[in-house]
């Protein structure tokens, strides 16, 4: 019980330093460049900073999983001064190294440390679809790719990479854990702190909807949501991302 509420806590002054962070923007200088949350068991949320094309430090989110055959790590660090640390704090923290990387979309948010990590000799990982949109928009590859919805085992740890359809990007993927009800959202879905979509460059706004809609009847009662941004304490932040969605294309047809 001790443990539950000393967890709960920490989350909370995690989400709150998240929350004061994008409202008041302080220099990334001011910051840790690196921040390792527990989350359940064997899995951690880590977090870096990079730029969004406005000059500030945006936080993002990636996760790792400790296996007794590895490491599998979700997303790289954006800050790519961040790749190697990442990596001294995983191997002093559990004495395992990393062995494969997954990145969620071609964005350098997801993808920044692929190049880096291959050349480590760690697997990395992406969809076709990602891999397609990479060489389009000259992000770093991965040297494996994931032709269809894949379902993993690693370790004792089961998963499925999940590809719901187009929404902040056209290949956003997710990973879904559903022993333990974690689901990683990536930038597909938005903190319950969001008060809108974020970046739409890339976006389907027509289809975002229907995305997490087929995610929802897919990844059914999650415990744990993990966004790729800002605070990942509130399990609802899918519902949140799926109401944004709805009211984005609602504006989108009256301005049409």
């Amino acid at each position: 019980m001790k443990n539950r509420a000393f967890h709960f806590l920490f989350v909370l002054i995690t989400s709150v330093f998240f929350a004061l962070f994008s409202t008041h923007g302080f220099s990334q200088d001011s910051l840790k460049k690196l921040i390792v949350t527990p989350l359940i068991g064997d899995f951690y949320i880590y977090t870096t900073f990079g730029d969004p094309g406005n000059g500030s430090a945006y936080p993002a989110n990636g996760m790792y999983l400790v296996t007794t055959e590895g490491v599998v790590l979700f997303d790289t660090p954006w800050d790519t001064t961040q790749f190697l640390p990442l990596l001294h704090h995983i191997e002093k923290s559990h004495h395992q190294k990393v062995v494969i990387c997954f990145a969620t979309h071609f964005h350098e948010d997801r993808t920044a440390g692929l190049e880096f990590y291959r050349k480590k000799g760690i697997k990395t990982y992406t969809s076709k679809l990602t891999d397609e949109w990479s060489v389009k928009k000259q992000q770093p590859r991965a040297e494996f790719l994931m032709f269809k919805d894949t379902l993993f085992q690693i370790g004792t740890y089961q998963f499925e990479m999940i590809y719901p359809g187009p929404g902040h990007a056209p290949d956003n993927i997710v990973f879904w854990f559903d022993k333990e009800k974690i689901l990683y959202g990536g930038c597909l879905i938005k903190s319950k702190d969001d008060r809108h979509l974020g970046n739409l460059s890339d976006a389907n706004i027509d289809e975002y909807a229907n995305s997490l809609k087929k995610l929802k009847m897919k990844c059914l009662n999650p415990g744990y949501v993990i966004p790729g941004h800002n605070s990942w304490s509130d399990p609802s932040s899918l519902e949140h991302t799926l109401k944004m969605a709805e009211r984005a294309k609602r504006k989108k047809k009256k301005k049409n």
